[in-house]
């Protein structure tokens, strides 16, 4: 079954029915979907199926750090298509995703559990962390959630926090620790975006690259990686270059990979970048010719790099 996304309380109503399942439920923004969250995803399909419930994460869109205190908002691992499909690749059934606002900032703890998780969902089983707070001013706690558990008929299953490993991940994406970054995904730190159409110096005076414009909001460190990129259902491997491109007098961060072995000319259509390794800061050079024969460099390493993986598997 794949993943149903439900972007309203009516039409979760509308999709499901009046004799919908009750579900086992999980709450919150889960971005990057790191190795905790999956912990926690696995325990919910695993408790959705030993009741024959549905399996749903509850989550929400935007960040509601970015509504209510966006000075203090952590840069996002993920878009919300990345977490959907982390959501799906769990086996998860279904998931609601709620348009933060400030009238949903409004809604009282208990009007939300009622609201959304009962009225709504069905639930009959709620997973959270131990620090998980809900509701108007986040005045609702775990303790609320299970007297409210009580009273209502659902039970609370608390699981150990995990924030921590969200922490780990942009720290080490920002120091472009990418295998580190792996480690704590339990897959590569990946962009997600379309294609954009760069100025054409790239093709014309060092290699051709097809330019990344993703959303997200935390880059690895500037510099050259070796990257797999995800392309018309293809994965290529890749050199790519996070920065400002000092060599031609750029200011503007872009992402730019080339592809090895690959020799289309592309302008538009979605892709995903996936880092792997770091190879070299970004640094300027006397002039394209200079840049060029670093590049090649840069991709002959990369292509080592990747010939050393698959020899480490055979």
């Amino acid at each position: 079954m794949a993943l149903a996304r439900v972007d309203s309380p009516q039409e979760w109503l509308a999709r499901f029915g009046e004799q919908r399942l009750p579900t086992a439920v999980t709450i919150g923004n889960f971005d990057g979907v790191h190795l905790g969250h999956q912990q926690i995803l696995r325990r919910l399909v695993e408790r959705a199926e030993k009741s024959n419930w549905m399996s749903a994460v509850l989550t929400f869109f935007p960040h509601p750090a970015r509504v209510l205190r966006p000075e203090q908002a952590p840069p996002l691992l993920a878009t919300l298509d990345q977490r959907l499909a982390a959501f799906g690749a769990a086996k998860i059934d279904a998931t609601l995703v709620l348009n933060f606002d400030r009238e949903l900032a409004q809604v009282t703890a208990a009007d939300f559990v009622k609201r959304y998780l009962l009225e709504t969902m069905r639930a009959k089983a709620v997973l959270v962390g131990e620090t998980f707070r809900f509701g108007h001013r986040q005045a609702g706690d775990v303790n609320l959630l299970c007297e409210l558990g009580k009273r209502w008929g659902f039970e609370v299953d608390v699981v150990p926090p995990v924030t921590i490993e969200g922490v780990a991940v942009r720290e080490a994406v920002r120091d472009g620790r990418m295998e580190d970054a792996r480690k704590l995904l339990g897959r590569p730190y990946a962009l997600a975006g379309q294609i954009r159409t760069g100025t054409g110096q790239g093709r014309k005076l060092v290699v051709p690259t097809l330019n990344l414009n993703t959303e997200q909001e935390l880059l690895p460190k500037m510099g050259v990686y070796a990257t797999e990129v995800a392309l018309d259902g293809k994965v290529y491997r890749a050199a790519t270059n996070v920065g400002v491109r000092p060599t031609f007098d750029g200011s503007r961060t872009t992402v730019e990979s080339h592809l090895l072995d690959f020799n289309e000319n592309r302008i538009s259509g979605p892709i995903e970048v996936r880092f792997c390794t770091r190879l070299r800061d970004e640094k300027k050079f006397s002039g394209p010719e200079a840049l060029r024969e670093q590049v090649l460099k840069d991709i002959e390493r990369a292509r080592e790099y990747f010939q050393a993986i698959q020899a480490s598997k055979s």
